[in-house]
């Protein structure tokens, strides 16, 4: 596990800090197990016992939200520098996707994933010390650019799904200086084609909101049933406003 100079950060009865020990890892990975099986019905197969494991896990940086009351692991993400990409041999989105048009990016391209917050707590302020850990680590590094999957899930029939594609060609018409990366294995886009009213996922949502743009169409993952959509964030495109809140001015 990469280890990073952080302090943490306490936030409305919330503390997130960086995991130190094998412990501390083994918590987050049984949180990522209950939420994304129970609450999704994800397939993990690499899955020990109650915990979701995977071989990236040795080489990120493991964000952990805490209650300050019970102590209670509530949230998590991992971020893999491309420093520690290089050593692992390739990012976790490689598996999903061909990521030959961010080649000149590599050396300032941190990956995020596996966002996971326990569903009593996402009211906000998980997510939003969980990002400003995410930029602060992107300034101490001296990387530009984040790259990660946000997956969607396609048990309704690709609604929501749907929706969201909807949207990113939209945002992919408006961009077209932002490179498009492609799935290895994608998701049929002819089963994108619902027209139900349906809400963006609020990761996506949050996602968009600070400036990030899907940059691709989805590809198609079994194990967790679901079309996952690239997402690129140049901190560039971020306003004054976010850049404050992130501490990156």
């Amino acid at each position: 596990m990469q280890h990073i100079n952080w302090p943490g950060v306490e936030a409305a009865g919330l503390s997130l800090s960086i995991a130190r020990t094998p412990e501390q890892l083994h918590d987050l990975q049984r949180l990522r197990f209950r939420v994304f099986t129970e609450d999704l019905g994800v397939h993990f197969p690499q899955a020990v016992g109650d915990r979701d494991v995977d071989e990236f896990d040795p080489w990120c940086i493991h964000f952990m939200v805490r209650d300050t009351r019970s102590n209670r692991v509530v949230g998590t993400y991992r971020l893999l520098t491309p420093e520690a990409a290089r050593q692992a041999g390739r990012y976790y989105s490689e598996s999903e996707f061909n990521l030959a048009p961010l080649q000149a990016e590599r050396s300032l391209l941190v990956e995020v994933g596996r966002s996971c917050i326990d569903a009593e707590y996402r009211h906000g302020t998980a997510i939003m010390l969980l990002w400003t850990a995410l930029a602060q680590v992107m300034v101490q590094g001296g990387y530009r650019y984040m790259l990660g999957c946000a997956s969607v899930s396609v048990r309704d029939d690709g609604v929501v799904a749907s929706e969201v594609w909807r949207q990113a060609q939209s945002l992919m018409a408006r961009r077209p200086d932002v490179p498009q990366i492609k799935p290895l294995h994608p998701y049929p886009l002819k089963a994108l084609r619902q027209t139900q009213p349906a809400r963006v996922p609020p990761l996506i949502k949050g996602y968009l909101k600070v400036g990030a743009t899907i940059c691709g169409a989805p590809a198609w993952d079994p194990d967790f049933s679901t079309a996952d959509f690239p997402i690129l964030l140049d901190v560039r495109w971020l306003d004054a406003r976010y850049r404050r809140h992130f501490g990156l001015c």
